[in-house]
This record gives structure tokens, C-alpha cells and sequence, in this order.
């Protein structure tokens, strides 16, 4: 799979995905009352967020025939 995440679009994953992931943890250890399924959630959401803008590659983009990278 060749990289199809780039730019802005990356760089969105990576921030969104930071925070969700830093929430997702802090609603599974107690300190933010959204619920254990919510935490779950955000942590969940943000380790893919972390991992498509990281690795450049998005399967979801590659079926949807997306490109953000610049070439």
C-alpha cells in the first residue's frame, strides 16, 4: 500500500489523535467522567488517528481512491 495521508490531513490525525488518545486514557483511569465505553471509544479512535497519520497509509482512504499526499 503505497502512503496516501499528507499534509494538513496528516497533521490533523496526529493532533486529533494525540488528544483523544491522552482523553481516552484519562476517562479510563477515573479522571474524566464520560464513561468506561467512552474512553474506550476515544482511546480507540485516537491510536488509529495516531497510526494512519504516522504511517502515512489509510486503508479507508485507499478504498475511497483518496489521496492527501503531495506529489
Amino acid at each position: 500500500m503505497d502512503r496516501n495521508v499528507g499534509g494538513i490531513d496528516r497533521q490533523g490525525r496526529i493532533i486529533v489523535g494525540a488528544l483523544a488518545t491522552i482523553a481516552g486514557l484519562a476517562a479510563l483511569a477515573g479522571y474524566w467522567t464520560v464513561g468506561l465505553v467512552g474512553g474506550a471509544l476515544a482511546l480507540a479512535i485516537g491510536v488509529i488517528l495516531l497510526a494512519t497519520g504516522t504511517t502515512q497509509k489509510c486503508p479507508i482512504n485507499e478504498a475511497a481512491g483518496i489521496d492527501t499526499t503531495e506529489k
